[in-house]
């Protein structure tokens, strides 16, 4: 149980329940109205749902013509046109709605927090992990802005929950119900794999959960449910997983003629080539986010030349190898189009190939590692009206207190996070009890807390491998983070209790 059983400690729970509700409306509010956030994808999910709800067609104008399209999955549009006919057309009421979403996405990082504690800890790890939520400005910031890492983030806490909630328990038959009618941890964990649908409906990459908690509750229960019918588990969840994902796939092809349950992986449209020569090239070097507006980004934008001398020194080993990127952008800036044709894609292909060939290790390791540290730890003001440069500090303080006051305070909060929460993995750890089914359930949930782990490394990995390294694409694992964060409060149970 979350709320405790002393009548004082459920009027605090209830005040501090309270309180940080006001708290977590406040400040998103205050970035809704203060700092609306600008987003080039932002037109095309709106446009995306106006289609959706004016001419029954999940597609795009496109000189003129209503063009139906794959290359964003259905959800957030669907979401936005929900918003669209309940509130109004307006981005106002898509923030608002965000900031009543990112609300419920607070408690679910409370109740998530919770189920992964000791019973005797629930409700301190809980008031605190709500606290953390409700004044995180990495995820609050996000309600400002018509994008899906709000939607997602909802989504995705609520299958981590679910999923958590299953493995305090091995499963020892494959029922929904108990004898008193409540979900048992085989439940959940279908519940977990249909919230994970829905989210992958949202952003592509959100399979990776199902594929984790699979794994995870299959070596969990492996023992009780023997080989065969851990199997059938691992099925069923994955049937369940695919129900809300049919739809589309069926809607694909349909209408696109083509078998696909995600969108595609480079966005591009069927008759545009993907640049995966150019993409490969960039994966030898590219590490900072802001390289990606000098090269990715840049990619089919008019009066937007690629030049050499943006480039930083890492992307060449030789004098003779930044004269070839050199010709290269020139053959590309004297396209009239300034698209990357198949040719010139091969001649980019090539030098990866060729840089990948001298130094495996730094392609393979040393920049997804570094892009796994921009990822995570570059100050998250993209959304916010600094430039988010702190380097020099004494020239960008002459510019602006506010800028390096602000950026600075990011940069150091997304390290602190990421330390406290190692420091209540271990506090969890520390006080963890035996194993048997007879007391787990009152310890440490120490097979959700692996489940988080396990997801959040897989999911980093991966956009590793993204063209674009964009801080925002690891919003949806804080609220993970800060129900780490709140184990640190186990301790201070422990002593409660001892006294």
């Amino acid at each position: 149980m979350i709320i405790p059983a002393r009548r004082d400690d459920v009027t605090t729970v209830c005040v501090h329940t309270f309180l940080a509700i006001i708290v977590t409306l406040a400040l998103r509010l205050f970035f809704v109205l203060r700092f609306p956030g600008p987003s080039d994808d932002s037109e095309m999910y709106i446009q995306l749902a106006r289609t959706l709800v004016d001419n029954h067609v999940y597609g795009f104008w496109l000189n003129g013509h209503l063009i139906p399209t794959d290359l964003r999955m259905p959800g957030y549009p669907a979401f936005l046109a929900g918003v669209g006919i309940l509130f109004g057309r307006s981005v106002r009421a898509i923030e608002l709605s965000q900031a009543v979403l990112d609300t419920l996405t607070c408690v679910l990082t409370a109740t998530l927090a919770a189920t992964l504690a000791p019973s005797a800890s629930r409700w301190r790890v809980w008031v605190v992990a709500l606290w953390l939520a409700a004044t995180c400005p990495f995820i609050a910031n996000y309600s400002a802005v018509v994008l899906t890492e709000t939607l997602v983030t909802f989504l995705g806490t609520a299958a981590l929950c679910c999923f958590a909630v299953g493995l305090r328990e091995k499963i020892t038959r494959l029922a929904v119900r108990d004898e008193k009618n409540h979900l048992t941890p085989f439940g959940f964990a279908l519940l977990g794999a249909f919230l994970t649908g829905l989210a992958t409906l949202v952003r592509p990459e959100m399979p990776l959960l199902l594929v984790v908690a699979a794994i995870v509750y299959a070596i969990r229960s492996v023992r009780s449910l023997r080989l065969q019918k851990t199997i059938i588990l691992a099925a069923a969840m994955a049937v369940i997983f695919l129900t809300p994902v049919l739809p589309w796939a069926a809607r694909n092809f349909v209408t696109m003629k083509k078998v696909e349950f995600i969108a595609p992986r480079y966005v591009n449209l069927p008759d545009e080539y993907a640049p995966v020569g150019f993409y490969a090239w960039t994966q030898t070097w590219l590490e900072r986010y802001r390289d990606v507006y000098f090269t990715v980004w840049k990619i089919g934008e008019t009066d937007q030349p690629l030049l050499v001398d943006e480039i930083p020194s890492s992307a060449f080993d030789s004098p003779d190898e930044k004269a070839r990127v050199a010709d290269l952008f020139a053959e590309y800036n004297n396209n009239p189009d300034l698209d990357i044709t198949p040719e010139l894609d091969d001649k980019f292909a090539e030098i990866a190939s060729e840089r990948t060939h001298r130094h495996p290790l730094r392609t393979y390791v040393q920049v997804p590692f570094a892009r796994a540290l921009t990822i995570w730890f570059t100050p998250r003001t993209e959304l916010l009206p600094i430039d988010g440069k702190f380097w020099p500090v004494r020239e960008r303080w002459e510019d602006s207190h506010a800028d390096v006051l602000v950026t600075g305070s990011f940069g150091l909060l997304g390290y602190l996070y990421v330390a406290l929460a190692a420091g209540g993995i271990w506090m969890a750890w520390s006080a963890r009890t035996s194993q048997s089914a007879s007391d787990y359930a009152f310890g440490p949930n120490l097979w959700g807390i692996a489940l988080l782990l396990v997801y959040f490394f897989l999911r980093t990995a991966f956009l590793t491998t993204v063209e674009a390294p964009e801080p925002r694409y690891v919003v949806s694992c804080y609220p993970g983070i800060l129900a780490f964060v709140s184990l640190l409060r186990i301790r201070n149970a422990k002593r409660a209790e001892a006294s």
